[in-house]
């Protein structure tokens, strides 16, 4: 391997297993300390001790190259625009109705805690929604709310309010 001043790599190693469990294998280009000290262009390359210079094997490479052309089609875009609104929801449950653990043990008691979380979401989705109307109305504040702006209660930031 070359770099961009036209040092040439000490060694090619690999491919080496990363860290991460799912990570693909490394091949490693190493370049030794004498050939980096004295290039003008160090500041801007990696600021390790050990310069070594990670990528993939061909194959992979090749792969990605692939999937992320094919990411650019619209009939690509078209399903994950399906999926990214799965996520979305999933993401609400989780994040914003505590739907990582449940309230009960046994699964019947589970089951019937994700059913009425799933019909409250709905509720509250449709409810929320305006009657034929392009824009979106403001939701009236609620009784407790009104209760804090009257006693000059700061309200605590929620899942709800976030980004507002």
């Amino acid at each position: 391997m070359t770099c961009p001043n036209g040092q040439v790599s000490a060694g090619w190693h690999g491919p080496y297993p990363t860290s991460e469990l799912a990570g693909a294998p490394l091949i490693v280009a190493r370049f030794t300390q004498s050939q980096c000290r004295p290039c003008p262009d160090r500041p801007r390359c990696t600021k390790a001790p050990a310069r070594n210079v990670g990528f993939p094997p061909r194959e992979l490479r090749d792969l990605q190259v692939r999937v992320r052309a094919e990411q650019q089609t619209p009939d690509w875009k078209a399903r994950y625009a399906v999926r990214s609104g799965i996520e979305g929801t999933v993401s609400e449950f989780a994040h914003g109705h505590g739907m990582r653990r449940c309230r009960y043990r046994g699964q019947p008691k589970a089951h019937l805690q994700h059913v009425l979380t799933a019909i409250a979401v709905n509720i509250e989705r449709l409810s929320g929604q305006p009657a034929n109307e392009e824009t979106r109305a403001p939701r009236p504040p609620t009784a407790f709310q009104t209760h804090l702006d009257q006693h000059q209660i700061p309200r605590s930031k929620s899942w709800r309010t976030l980004g507002t």
